[in-house]
């Protein structure tokens, strides 16, 4: 549980630094690629520091023997495979960390940080889904009651009736946030379900340079000035978007797709409006306090073996 613990802190740091940014209308582009150089450049100390930098990949029949191995029991690729698994899952996993880190600060400057890390969280559901038809992880009668009630507390912690009138608005932001953050996330489980955990870095590494290049021909082609704010909050973000992905990969080792997502989601939501309260005094109404009092009964209910 600790490593869930450590990447809810690390994920609500994000939209707490990016709320920040995004308050001082700050290069958006430059920020995102200052963020994944220094994700990336971590994720490459912790690869050389491994030593599987001399694992030699598996020939392409040898994966797919592999591949077609795991999926039917359910098993662990070898080293080289782990290898290549890394690499395919990080390369795809990277451009869509890349659109979810975009929507999400587009969507923090439309609609708030608030609903934005709500309908982000939200996007739990999709790996969750995928973690129950691919392979059958269901939760116990108890949990799925914690599950619904986290569900609900996150929805009532979003749902804003003065902004009714705006939802079309909203929608467009939003939706995109949900789908492309729930696939992101799902690309952690989906390297971890079959790889060994010693090529955690590697994924990560693969995952952040990928995003780091696409990012960087954005910030190019944009050819918005970037100014010194813009890479020292990328550099702030950058560290803990790297061990939120760092720290979940390592709880789901342990925990239940099923369970370590709505609890990783919920938890994001407290602490970020504890953060909101404390650093940027905002206040909270009585729906987000019963929002918050739900959630940590949700909390304790999916914790339940």
């Amino acid at each position: 549980m600790i490593y869930l613990l450590l990447s809810v802190l690390c994920s609500s740091s994000i939209v707490l630094i990016l709320k920040f940014s995004e308050s001082r209308d700050l290069n958006r582009l430059a920020v995102t690629t200052a963020n994944y150089v220094v994700a990336f450049s971590v994720s490459l100390f912790f690869v050389l520091r491994g030593g599987i930098h001399n694992t030699a990949p598996s020939s392409i029949s040898l994966f797919l023997s592999d591949i077609s191995t795991a999926f039917s029991s359910a098993g662990t690729f070898s080293n080289g495979s782990s290898l290549l698994w890394a690499l395919l899952t990080g390369f795809l996993g990277g451009i869509l960390y890349f659109g979810g880190f975009i929507f999400i600060q587009k969507s923090i400057r439309e609609n708030g940080a608030g609903i934005t890390g709500a309908v982000s969280k939200i996007g739990i559901f999709i790996p969750m889904a995928l973690s129950i038809v691919l392979w059958k992880e269901y939760p116990s009668i108890v949990q799925w009651i914690g599950i619904i009630l986290a569900t609900g507390a996150i929805v009532l912690a979003s749902y804003d009736p003065k902004e009714a009138s705006e939802v079309k608005d909203l929608r467009k932001s939003l939706i995109l946030t949900f789908f492309v953050v729930g696939l992101a996330e799902f690309s952690n489980k989906f390297f971890q379900k079959y790889a060994l955990i010693e090529f955690k870095s590697l994924f990560l590494f693969t995952v952040f340079f990928t995003a780091f290049i696409i990012s960087a021909v954005f910030t190019f082609l944009s050819k918005r000035k970037i100014e010194k704010k813009d890479i020292l909050t990328g550099i702030l973000v950058g560290i803990p978007n790297m061990f939120t992905s760092f720290f979940l990969i390592s709880a789901l080792k342990y925990i239940k797709t099923t369970i370590a997502f709505p609890i990783y989601s919920a938890g994001t939501i407290i602490v970020i409006n504890l953060g909101s309260y404390l650093i940027f005094k905002e206040k909270m109404s009585k729906k987000d306090l019963t929002a918050i009092g739900i959630i940590v009964a949700a909390i304790i209910l999916m914790s339940v073996q």
